[in-house]
């Protein structure tokens, strides 16, 4: 992968490389055009600054009055010849022009012969008239370059320079500039991969970590972590997700073994228990006269073992992908009686006070009245076992809009602190020494896992004392367009 890596990224940066060479390459060559123009123009400026320091008004220093001068232009015009090849024109108003056309038409005849007078004719006539030119023209079919200079005396024009040569000289060749782009590229381009190189590196090492301590976290190593890369904001984030999730993983294992210890426990206690009395009552150990207390205790913790076992297959029948709720319309204060008659003998035996405080009664719901039970039955569970004899439980039913919310609250020891954030949680149980009869925590998770499919939640709230969990679900369709009917009919 780190070589693939590397290879599309230098592909990208050697194609980026190339495209802005390119661009290089033409700002680069009509730099070029521009400077040798430039340069053109400087000579064809000497030459009028000569013919304009004349004394006379006429061109007589170039025909013999000055032969100084004279010799210099015609230094001057070799000079621009062996470099660019050029035509050189000097022309004053009185129509008596110097050139150098004798010698173009011994050294490049084709270039001679191509002169065109009235290309020519027309840059002279922009130039007598005070303007500086540089234009580039088709002359018979070949491009050509001309530079156009007046020479001026007393704010007079008195004539007029014009150099013309061939535009590949101007122009120059693009082989000129091949090997320095190519060169350039390269360089960029070792230098591009060579960063790459670097930075791939860099970026794959805390990869290669995440990579290794992945493979001991799948084959049971849980106390594995890697170390965060603060050069790249990527892996760091991705080093933070994965030590959240094996911290996650960590957590999970150790409430399976919890879940796991207090199963054993939870089973083992009852089996004992079911055990020993029998056998001691088999074997005479214990007198016919005892039979039916033991009995009587062999008969509570068979049905403890029941319900364990009942409490495991809710769960994992409410897990499952298929599971459906039958939804229909019931009266929720009339459940939350028929449970707690179902469990009289237990608010007896603790001699516990129920005190329902039901705002509107009868008060209907939609939901599946099977699992809805169960929510109730297993929070007024958790509120008998958690408080102590005479206490006292409250049961709330609050109709608002279309929810309605059920509270199930005690004045019993409450739930820790530390503990509260975990509630919820499968198997977690806040009785860390595992009494027998406590359960093993999953009445709560079944009451979440029900809430969930109901589309509605489940919380604890903050008490001062005790323990109070809140429920909602919404209010009964039945009753919502029996109540709307009867709003028509008074507005009727």
């Amino acid at each position: 992968m780190f070589v693939r890596i590397m290879a599309v990224v230098t592909a990208i940066i050697l194609a980026l490389t190339v495209a802005f060479s390119v661009l290089g390459a033409m700002a680069l060559r009509n730099q070029q055009i521009n400077a040798k123009l430039e340069d053109l123009t400087k000579e064809a400026r000497e030459i009028a600054y000569l013919a304009a320091q004349n004394e006379t008004s006429s061109m007589a220093l170039l025909f013999g009055y000055n032969d100084d001068v004279k010799a210099y232009i015609d230094w001057k015009a070799n000079s621009v010849w062996e470099e660019y090849g050029a035509y050189i024109l000097v022309v004053d108003r009185l129509g008596r022009i110097m050139d150098n056309l004798s010698q173009a038409m011994v050294e490049d005849p084709d270039f001679a012969a191509s002169l065109n007078r009235d290309e020519l004719k027309d840059a002279l006539t922009r130039v007598l008239s005070g303007e500086e030119v540089s234009v580039r023209v088709l002359v018979n079919g070949s491009p050509t370059f001309t530079v156009g200079v007046p020479f001026v005396r007393s704010g007079k024009v008195l004539g007029a320079v014009l150099i013309r040569t061939r535009a590949q000289v101007i122009e120059g060749s693009v082989s000129d500039l091949l090997l320095p782009l190519i060169l350039f590229v390269v360089a960029l381009t070792l230098m591009a991969a060579i960063a790459v190189f670097f930075s791939v590196r860099s970026l794959m090492k805390p990869l290669k970590n995440l990579t290794g301590a992945a493979r001991a976290l799948s084959d049971g190593d849980y106390g594995v972590r890697v170390e965060l890369s603060r050069q790249w904001r990527e892996t760091e984030e991705l080093s933070k997700a994965f030590n959240t999730m094996a911290d996650q993983i960590s957590r999970n294992d150790a409430t399976r073994r919890e879940f796991v210890a207090n199963v054993s426990h939870e089973l083992r206690s009852p089996i004992t228990s079911i055990s020993g009395f029998v056998t001691g009552m088999l074997d005479g150990t214990i007198p016919p006269e005892k039979h039916e207390e033991y009995l009587r205790i062999v008969e509570r913790e068979t049905k403890r073992l029941t319900k364990l076992i009942a409490d495991l297959l809710a769960l994992s029948r409410l897990e499952r992908d298929d599971a459906a709720l039958t939804l229909a319309d019931f009266d929720i204060c009339e459940l939350f009686r028929q449970a707690v008659i179902r469990r009289v003998s237990d608010l007896e035996q603790k001699h516990m006070e129920i005190d329902c405080r039901f705002e509107e009664d009868p008060c209907p719901v939609h939901a599946d009245h099977d699992r809805i039970e169960q929510v109730i039955i297993n929070l007024l569970d958790n509120a008998i076992k958690f408080t102590p004899d005479g206490g006292k439980i409250t049961l709330s039913v609050k109709h608002s809009g279309d929810s309605c919310q059920m509270v199930v609250s005690d004045n019993g020891s409450g739930i820790a602190q530390e503990d509260r954030g975990r509630i919820f949680e499968r198997f977690f149980t806040v009785d860390r020494a595992h009494t027998s009869g406590k359960g093993t925590g999953l009445g709560l998770s079944i009451c979440q896992r029900i809430m969930q499919m109901h589309g509605e939640s489940i919380r604890l709230l903050d008490t001062e004392e005790g323990a109070a969990f809140l429920f909602t679900l919404p209010y009964g369709r039945t009753q919502r367009v029996t109540a709307g009917e009867e709003r028509e009919d008074h507005a009727g």
